[in-house]
């Protein structure tokens, strides 16, 4: 099948060391891994790039779509691939974020995104995974992003919550595990209580890995909760 690989990776806008300000080295670590994970994704051959973050809606966006970064105090737009081409401001958070990622390792690979819905059933978000890469495609790489629970501790966005851990533990146990079926079993009501803005995009990783079929493996490069949110870096290569 087509999808040689994937990388899973968060989107807060704190990685873009000129919106973190004077912050920015707080997050080195985080920014590091992100790289590495971009540069083994592209290292697996992929000729086509696919992206997918959560979004107000579920929809293929355009390779000229771009997101901006004025709502966290930088007057910046971030382009998903093509420049000589009219484009609209389409990108969410997640995407903008994917796409800054890519841009900034400096490959010229084209690439194509999708947003889920941030509220999709699982089912919805698998279905979605399991048409991302049609049959006859090039070779295709995907990388997701999504943050886990926003209420590790009373400074967190959605405030402490006792049930916030256990859930980020298990997420870093599936994405090391390369274990789609626990992703898909990933509760949308609990997800939405802890504030977790990746449940639905790493369901259409599982729904995407398990359409490509074969054997995979994980490696978690990443696993904290900076702010009280948490965030994973992780790659997913096949056998």
């Amino acid at each position: 099948m087509p999808l040689v690989a994937a990388a899973v990776c968060p989107h807060p806008p704190l990685l873009v060391p000129e919106v973190a300000g004077a912050a920015a080295p707080e997050l080195d670590d985080l920014r590091a891994a992100a790289d590495a994970a971009v540069a083994r994704l592209l290292a697996a051959g992929p000729e086509v790039l696919l992206l997918v973050g959560a979004g107000p809606g579920t929809e293929r966006l355009g390779t000229a779509d771009y997101g901006s970064l004025r709502p966290f105090g930088l007057d910046r737009f971030v382009r998903l691939w093509k420049v000589n081409c009219s484009g609209v401001d389409a990108l969410p958070l997640s995407l903008t974020i994917g796409a800054w990622l890519v841009n900034r390792s400096g490959t010229e690979l084209p690439r194509r995104a999708w947003t889920v819905a941030a509220d999709a059933t699982p089912a919805e978000a698998v279905e979605l995974g399991a048409t991302l890469v049609p049959d006859g495609d090039p070779r295709c790489a995907l990388l997701v992003l999504g943050d886990g629970s926003a209420c590790r501790g009373v400074k967190a966005p959605g405030y402490d919550d006792p049930r916030a851990e256990a859930y980020d533990e298990g997420v870093a146990a599936a994405l090391a595990k390369a274990d789609a079926d626990a992703l898909r079993g990933l509760d949308p009501v609990l997800s939405a209580e802890l504030t977790v803005a990746g449940r639905a995009a790493w369901q259409v990783l599982a729904g995407a890995v398990g359409a490509a079929g074969g054997d995979w493996r994980g490696e978690l490069g990443y696993h904290r909760a900076p702010y009280g949110v948490a965030y994973f870096v992780a790659n997913w290569e096949r056998v």
